[in-house]
């Protein structure tokens, strides 16, 4: 399962091996390195976009992924459901991030606590169903994405559509992504260490830029 651009030598494989794409031992199931650097990306995203668009007269586009209300589990809470649950391979996250990004270039929609976790369970069944050899049906992502079937399907067709089926992610881009998100757990592996140490200092100093996909073109 989730083979795509692991097979071949040439490609960062140990980008590849340190994101936890790789298995590293039979029958033993460990939590991906890439869950962290994920839900890290997103959650900054989420952040900006929501300061934004409080901060400014800019209209948030609405979709049917956005919800009445945010929903009570952190992305990284979410993102650790989803892969407990459905078994899919840890480079369906990746892929799930490229399809987000996608989604997002073609509506000008901007992650926000209210289609976030929409977008990704939607995104990563996607990704499942594409790269696995093997996947749950919509009504188990369902339960797991804490929607019902009928609204899951409707998400499912509408992101499809809205990306024009384009669910092919070529071993270039994979790697791209997979270099951000290991970019993104070295600087929080760093943080880590600055926070251990107890150095008081604003080291979260990112760019203040808005927003938009989580990894820029």
């Amino acid at each position: 399962m989730g083979t795509l651009a692991l097979d071949n030598e040439n490609v960062g494989s140990d980008i590849y091996f340190h994101l936890g794409l790789k298995e590293s031992a039979k029958g033993v199931m460990k939590i991906p390195r890439v869950l962290s650097p994920l839900s890290s990306l997103l959650e900054t995203c989420v952040q900006k976009n929501e300061m934004l668009l409080e901060a400014t007269d800019i209209k948030e586009v609405m979709t049917i992924f956005h919800g009445l209300r945010a929903p009570t589990l952190s992305i990284r809470q979410y993102i650790d459901r989803i892969f407990k649950y459905s078994g899919c391979s840890p480079s369906c996250f990746v892929v799930a991030q490229i399809y987000v990004d996608r989604f997002i270039q073609c509506t000008e929609v901007r992650l926000t606590s209210f289609n976030v976790h929409r977008l990704l369970i939607t995104s990563v069944m996607l990704a499942a169903k594409f790269i696995d050899d093997a996947f749950f049906n919509n009504a188990y992502y369902a339960k797991v994405g804490g929607v019902s079937t009928s609204e899951l399907n409707r998400l499912e067709m509408k992101f499809l559509f809205t990306i024009d089926f384009r669910l092919q992610v070529s071993i270039e881009t994979f790697k791209r992504y997979c270099s951000q998100l290991e970019k993104e757990a070295a600087g929080l592996q760093i943080e880590r260490s600055i926070h251990a140490c107890g150095i008081k200092e604003n080291w979260s100093n990112k760019d203040d830029s808005t927003c938009a996909p989580t990894v820029a073109r």
